[in-house]
């Protein structure tokens, strides 16, 4: 029972371990160059090849009008966006209230080129008319202007195609003032003496990326959502061994990243079918294709969806789709987190200042937890005045390892000592700071927010390293406090170390779960100093 601290606090250290590794190479990956994306999705995208999914019935393509190519500039107070006009596509997006660099004015850039590999949203019309199954490649749509700027609370961008039987597409892609989710609609304008048909597919398009972590956590791949399954990843590897192939009512898919996510949600009303591969050039794909729609004779049809391309914000995916808000993945502990989260939010709308609110939920966890807690330290305290009786019973036994298990237990009896008190409550309180961690990496909200002084991103490493250093002390002391109920030589050494090597581990860890981390030490202090100054009044001895 004695080393039993031991390894949950060696268990504490290697969890805190796999998920700094992951926290590391997601925050420390490297950034793009923004002039260089400019310039490579100028010279390159434009010229590649781009997959078309089958369609549902299959494909008696039509010919397709031949005009120069050219990329459109988009800019709303939220968006600087770049569309191709073969296709319509989607090939860069910069969001302009999220920096790339913190201190830095460089809007982050969730589309694009980075370092040759590719990340767009695209979609186009198939089936037995669809201008984007001619053999002739993607129709290249035509714009009244080459640039648009929002003015008001909606922003309006058509894009327009006529194919050589005369049916006029118009693609227009509706932007809404301080929103990230951008309509979709698709004008079908059917001019001949025949019925046509088209069939509606949106997907997103990135190169394979694989970090190869222990954990699966900062996931960068893809997710959907279906009837049957709410939330489902779907990673790189998942596409390479077995391509997606889904029937469902409304349904979604998304390709997810560190604090960001872009989604394509269809219209939920009808049976669509999800799709991914693994394309020529490396590229993942995952999508969605809709219901074949027939447009009568002299007559016009308008088809849609609604791409998400934005912060992992939970409300605002959740008003979506019931079941977007789950990208915001905290892990197998979400039935926690989430909780945790709303908490921390609600803190933060009356603190102001998410430092301020880490402080607060600690304090209330804390003191949530207070029973667990003093059971702990009673269980030690127990443990440790035990000792000299237990040295008495291996004196008596000896190498009788089976009486002296006995004695023990009678011993146990007797006294009313739990031997595992000192552990499960440590054990019941490790979900709860794996839950906050998930809270705090997760969290758009907590990207490059500030707190006080030298803090300036409760996301990032403490430049200067006090809160670890702190942080040490802290553990320390706490040691220092806490009964020592380990006689084994080794391990008593091994616990010595802990407050240096956490110190020093904590020295990369994000500076709000440092600031956690310390508040709680120190509220734990004061919490045993309290419990053991009542358990000396009653006579029991608590620090040889």
């Amino acid at each position: 029972m004695e080393s039993q601290r031991t390894f949950l606090f060696i268990g504490l250290m290697l969890v805190s371990f796999l998920l700094f590794q992951e926290w590391n190479n997601d925050y420390n990956a490297p950034k793009a160059d923004p002039s260089a994306n400019t310039q490579t999705l100028q010279s390159n995208s434009l010229d590649s090849d781009d997959y078309v999914p089958s369609s549902t019935d299959g494909d008696l393509p039509t010919a397709a009008t031949s005009a120069k190519r050219s990329v459109i500039d988009i800019t709303t107070d939220v968006f600087t966006v770049k569309i191709d006009t073969r296709g319509g596509d989607i090939v860069e997006s910069d969001l302009l209230q999220y920096e790339e660099v913190k201190g830095e004015e460089t809007p982050f850039m969730l589309l694009g080129e980075f370092d040759g590999n590719q990340y767009f949203s695209q979609s186009g019309l198939i089936g037995l008319n669809g201008p984007d199954a001619s053999a002739n490649g993607r129709p290249v749509y035509s714009t009244e202007q080459k640039s648009y700027t929002m003015n008001g609370d909606e922003l309006r961008v058509p894009l327009t195609f006529t194919d050589s039987k005369g049916v006029t597409f118009t693609k227009t892609y509706v932007f809404k003032k301080g929103q990230y989710d951008v309509a979709l609609e698709y004008t079908v304008n059917n001019t001949t003496a025949e019925p046509i048909q088209v069939q509606l597919y949106t997907q997103i398009k990135r190169t394979v990326q694989e970090k190869g972590s222990l954990v699966d956590q900062n996931y960068l791949g893809a997710a959907y959502g279906s009837s049957e399954e709410k939330y489902e990843k779907y990673s790189f590897s998942d596409m390479a061994d077995k391509n997606l192939n889904i029937n469902t009512q409304g349904g979604y898919v998304a390709f997810i990243q560190h604090y960001f996510v872009s989604a394509w949600v269809p219209v939920q009303e009808q049976q669509n079918t999800l799709y991914s591969l693994i394309a020529s050039g490396n590229a993942a794909i995952i999508g969605t294709k809709g219901e074949p729609v027939n447009v009568q004779a002299n007559q016009q049809t308008t088809i849609g969806a609604t791409y998400y391309m934005g912060p992992k914000e939970s409300d605002t995916l959740e008003a979506i789709h019931p079941n977007l808000d789950l990208t915001v993945d905290y892990g197998w502990l979400w039935f926690i987190s989430q909780p945790l989260f709303v908490l921390l939010k609600w803190l933060y709308g009356i603190l102001g200042n998410w430092g301020l609110a880490i402080i607060a939920i600690t304090i209330i966890v804390k003191s949530l937890m207070y029973p667990l807690t003093k059971a702990q330290y009673t269980s030690m305290a127990k443990m440790r005045a035990l000792q000299p009786k237990m040295a008495a019973l291996k004196e008596k036994y000896g190498d009788d390892r089976q009486k002296f298990g006995q004695a023990t237990m009678e011993m146990y009896r007797k006294e009313k000592v739990n031997p595992m008190g000192g552990c499960f409550p440590i054990l019941l309180q490790m979900p709860i700071f794996l839950a906050l961690f998930y809270v705090f990496l997760e969290s758009t909200e907590l990207r490059h927010a500030e707190f006080y002084l030298w803090l300036t991103d409760l996301s990032a490493m403490d430049p200067y390293y006090v809160l670890p250093v702190l942080f040490g002390l802290s553990m320390f002391i706490t040691q220092k406090l806490q009964p020592m109920t380990v006689t084994d030589p080794m391990q008593q050494k091994m616990m010595t170390f802990m407050p240096v090597i956490f110190s020093v581990f904590f020295l990369w860890f994000p500076s709000g779960l440092v600031l956690y981390w310390l508040v709680s030490n120190l509220i734990s202090i004061a919490q045993m100093l309290y419990i053991y100054r009542g358990m000396e009044k009653q006579g029991i001895k608590v620090r040889g």
